[in-house]
């Protein structure tokens, strides 16, 4: 398997500048690439990974897109003088010629196209491209809103002609509308694009119509746009994680693309002028960690905007962090989307119902986003001078933000332990032990008993269940302890092995520790005072504890070949998982286990997101198959790709949904309709 990811950088597209007054373009700077580059340096990240030369794109790649009129023009401003370039700009919304943008240009398509044939050589895992001018609104035939060429539409273009590909899947996070990209792909079936944006019911530059929830797609491509409109300001890290949720995971898992490119604009994160969002750094390391799970891990991120220098380089550097493999940190703030924001996600499910199979047996309709449109009515009577104040004040926040964000990523980050997964050695072990997993060495027996006696006598009855914790106590030390990410373990009995890993957590100060348990899960441990969270998945109902807030049954049986799986471990188990912000997750194989290696495996992948991706999981000895695959998972392997899709038959879907209606009160990542 391909492994690194690359980074594409060229000081070169630094050189297009403004070079008259123009207050709306004057925030596209230079240093947006180059101070991003020099953050990537601070955190030693440059030298970890794999430096790809950008290259300029041809006119035939940039043909692939644009017309050979919008191409003749960019490359005649290479002679100009300022007179003439402020006017042949003064053509375009939003956007400046400068001497060298066309050769600019033609290297951000180029470092696009670099990045496409490193991940598709195999050559490396994933990557990133730095890049300026940005992309996503140029149009055919139109420069727009500081792009020139499309990269990432010329991107997805050359990778479908070059490498034959059928499916790919562009996300577009970047504050503003990406019209352009939509305008390229609106009516082709190849390409999903999904782009959430700040849209304010279209008071929002760019403006349009097009850019709200309804705009689908036109003819072939009907289903295959998707735009999530943010009717307000003030978005953050939990609005951001429920449209991954709730809209564009399931539909990205059902399309199930060979290629993800993201168009990568950090003016959706906090501190940015044009964005005025509160999404901090952290939450781009989350979005990635999420993408990384689909097509194989084929990942190029290609930069878009982004005003606020800090922001924009510490969001860069999270994004790179994660496309290298490194733990994820732990997301901040309250872990509840806002209503507005659940209003606009059951409107882009309900718009796209017809469309995909994940949906059909949803309960969707439309809402009028109501509480966001009575605050349009008191803007439209209001003084018009006040969004020019509140730019102001934005202003006078840029160096406030500054000093926030140097104290929160000092929280935030951590030591990457210097081993990634541990394990024990058992039987056929050796088979499995991957580059990134190291043996560690059994607890001594007296040690095993002494900790038994002291603190888990009432749990252990047996000698033979007793020396098998040895490995459980050693892995769990390690973790604890951070001295390595993440463990698996075999076991004779995992329920109980869950059981004492999940106390020996708590006693060790871990204030909320996951367990989600696969199987017949014989002992419930008591999670009464909140300190543990239980999701037990199985095929029978639990006679023996109803559900409560901190123990849940989900009753899920896989079909044969079945692939359904991901509508549960997306619709409900991962906003439960991340409305509790475990500092431990700890993943029970058990007997009788419902779900196949994929479903598994998947469950593993997605909580690694989770606890720093301090991940326990204990597999139970009869399923001594499942090891190798948990093992790449944990050593961040991406998830197999599912096949066919097979959509949830109607009973499985009122199953989630009734669990969420139950449970969306008391774990607020679960809405995703209005009618709360």
């Amino acid at each position: 398997m391909a492994s690194g990811t690359a980074l594409i950088y060229d000081e070169e597209m630094t050189t297009h500048k403004l070079l008259w007054s123009d207050p709306i373009c004057d925030i596209e700077v230079p240093e947006r690439l180059s101070s991003s580059y020099e953050q990537l340096r601070s955190y030693h990240l440059v030298e970890r990974c794999v430096l790809v030369p950008a290259r300029e794109g041809s006119e035939e790649e940039i043909l692939l897109v644009h017309s050979l009129e919008h191409l003749e023009v960019a490359k005649s401003t290479q002679t100009m003088n300022e007179e003439e370039l402020k006017r042949v700009s003064e053509n375009y919304d939003a956007f400046f010629f400068h001497p060298s943008t066309y050769r600019c240009a033609r290297l951000a398509v180029g470092a696009a196209l670099q990045l496409v044939d490193a991940v598709m050589a195999g050559k490396v895992h994933n990557g990133m491209a730095l890049v300026r001018p940005p992309g996503h609104h140029s149009q055919r035939n139109a420069a727009n809103g500081f792009c020139l060429f499309n990269n990432v539409a010329i991107a997805a273009e050359y990778a479908k002609l070059k490498y034959g590909l059928q499916r790919i899947l562009i996300v577009d996070w970047d504050v503003h509308h990406g019209q352009g990209t939509q305008y390229i792909f609106e009516e082709d079936p190849s390409v999903l694009y999904f782009s959430w944006h700040r849209y304010e019911h279209q008071e929002f530059w760019p403006s349009l119509k097009e850019s709200d929830y309804d705009a689908v797609g036109l003819g072939k491509g009907k289903g295959f746009n998707i735009n999530l409109p943010w009717n307000k300001v003030g978005m953050g890290n939990s609005d951001y994680l429920a449209a991954f949720f709730h809209v564009l995971l399931p539909m990205a898992f059902e399309f199930d693309p060979e290629l993800v490119i993201v168009s990568s604009g950090y003016d959706s994160g906090i501190g940015d002028p044009e964005g005025q969002m509160n999404a901090t750094p952290e939450v781009f390391a989350h979005l990635t960690h999420f993408l990384m799970q689909l097509a194989n891990g084929k990942l190029c991120v290609i930069l878009e905007g982004g005003y606020h220098l800090k922001s924009l380089g510490e969001s860069v550097c999270m994004t790179v962090k994660t496309l290298l493999g490194d733990p994820v940190p732990q997301i901040t703030g309250e872990m509840a989307p806002c209503l507005s924001a659940v209003e606009s996600i059951q409107n882009v499910r309900a718009a796209h119902k017809p469309y995909w199979k994940w949906l059909a047996y949803e309960d969707t309709s439309f809402l009028q986003n109501l509480s966001t449109k009575s605050h349009l009515l008191k803007k439209a009577n209001s003084n018009p001078s006040l969004e020019d104040e509140s730019q102001i004040t934005n202003n006078n926040n840029t160096v406030k933000v500054e000093r926030f964000l140097e104290l929160h990523m000092k929280n935030i980050l951590f030591p990457v332990p210097p081993i990634k997964t541990a394990t024990t050695g058992y039987e056929g072990s050796e088979h499995f032990l991957l580059e990134h997993v190291q043996l560690v060495k059994e607890m001594d027996e007296t040690e095993i008993k002494a900790l038994v006696s002291g603190f888990y006598a009432d749990l252990v009855k047996e000698d033979k269940t007793l020396l098998s914790l040895g490995s459980v106590f050693v892995i769990l030390d390690k973790i604890l302890k951070k001295e390595v990410c993440n463990g698996i373990a075999a076991s004779p009995t995992a329920a109980l092995s869950a059981a004492v890993a999940l106390r020996h957590s708590v006693r060790f100060g871990f204030q909320r520790v996951l367990c989600v348990f696969v199987g017949d899960m014989q002992m419930i441990p008591n999670t009464e005072d909140g300190k543990m969270l239980v999701i037990n998945i199985c095929e029978k109902e639990q006679s023996r504890k109803t559900s409560c807030k901190h123990y849940i049954s989900l009753n899920w049986k896989e079909d044969a070949g079945g692939n359904d799986f991901f509508s549960a471990v997306l619709g409900f188990i991962l906003p439960v998982a991340y409305s509790y912000q475990p500092n431990l997750t700890v993943i029970a194989v058990g007997p009788n286990r419902n779900l196949g290696v994929s479903g598994i495996s998947l469950l593993v992948a997605l909580l690694r997101g989770l606890a720093e991706s301090r991940v326990f999981a204990v597999i139970e000895d009869t399923e001594i198959s499942l090891m190798q695959s948990v093992a790449e998972a944990l050593a961040g392997a991406s998830t197999p790709s599912f096949g066919i899709y097979v959509p949830p038959t109607q009973e499985k879907v009122n199953k989630i949904k009734a669990l969420r209606d139950q449970f969306q009160q008391e774990w607020k990542m679960l809405q995703c309709s209005g009618k709360l």
